[in-house]
């Protein structure tokens, strides 16, 4: 892994990068299939070397996507992957990772998360997450869009403190888990994996960061994922499906904020002064 990704820990102790590569609507169209490919395979070449999909994009599209993409490089990539609430029960677990693998065309999904609470028992899901484990078709097991109330349901149950890590959204629009489950979590040693780390375009045509982004000959793009990245035990998984995205998101980690950056990016984004429901897309 090139020296220029940083790294962060899981509780298992494995590093990974702080800037991997998202996979939403991927496979959704066969037009753009090839640049998706190549955005991904040019992201493994810098240095992401952690790929996030799920079940759901593209009903397993964009995990055949990114099977094509890693051909070859497999040990060298950590692949993350969700299963759907709706197939999270003791024998829909199996069953949904099975159908994973098989789009992934791989033996073992590095990281499995839950994609988000649901109405099976989380106490089921996490016996079938130890299960996958104990057959070696997963190394490790997390969820995603868990606020801190479900979290802490979560590391109560048997098992439940072998939790990994909480893919959220989360960026300078929405900054809410600030308040109570980022310190949580970093207290507990469990990253948190921010998706939409540039608010889905939203933040790349906002003046206000233009402005400061410009002192870093930047965009305003990088400039949001470089603050998300900044945070302590923070992963950010943007989506790139073109070669020149895909750059311009690893040169945000040669961007170093200031005190006048985050003082400055602050008061255009206040955080938040009191609990906010996790939101979710």
């Amino acid at each position: 892994m090139p020296s220029t990704i940083r790294t962060t820990t899981l509780p298992s102790g494995e590093a990974v990068p702080v800037l991997g590569q998202g996979t939403w609507k991927m496979g959704e169209d066969v037009r753009r299939r090839a640049d998706e490919i190549n955005a991904l395979k040019l992201g493994l070449d810098l240095g992401m070397m952690l790929i996030d999909t799920a079940e759901m994009y593209a009903s397993g599209g964009a995990e055949e996507v990114v099977a094509d993409a890693i051909a070859g490089l497999r040990d060298e990539v950590f692949l993350v992957s969700k299963v759907l609430p709706s197939n999270a029960s003791r024998t829909g677990v199996p069953a949904a990772c099975d159908r994973s693998l098989r789009h992934l065309r791989t033996d073992r999904i590095d990281l499995y998360l839950l994609h988000w609470p649901g109405s099976v028992p989380l106490a089921e899901t996490v016996e079938a997450f130890e299960a996958l484990k104990k057959a070696g078709k997963i190394r490790h097991w997390g969820v995603s869009n868990f606020d801190t109330h479900e979290m802490q349901e979560l590391i109560s149950l048997p098992a439940g403190g072998s939790v990994q890590t909480n893919q959220i959204l989360y960026n300078l629009s929405q900054r809410g888990p600030e308040f109570d489950l980022a310190p949580w979590s970093r207290q507990r040693g469990i990253p948190l994996m921010a998706y939409s780390p540039v608010d889905q375009g939203v933040l790349a045509r906002n003046a206000r960061l233009e402005a400061i982004a410009a002192r870093h000959n930047a965009t305003a793009a990088q400039l949001a994922l470089a603050w998300v990245m900044a945070q302590d035990g923070l992963i950010a998984i943007p989506k790139a499906g073109r070669q020149e995205h895909v750059r311009q998101n690893v040169a945000a980690l040669d961007i170093e904020l200031t005190s006048e950056d985050f003082a400055d990016i602050d008061r255009a984004f206040p955080p938040p002064t009191r609990k906010r429901g996790l939101q979710m897309i």
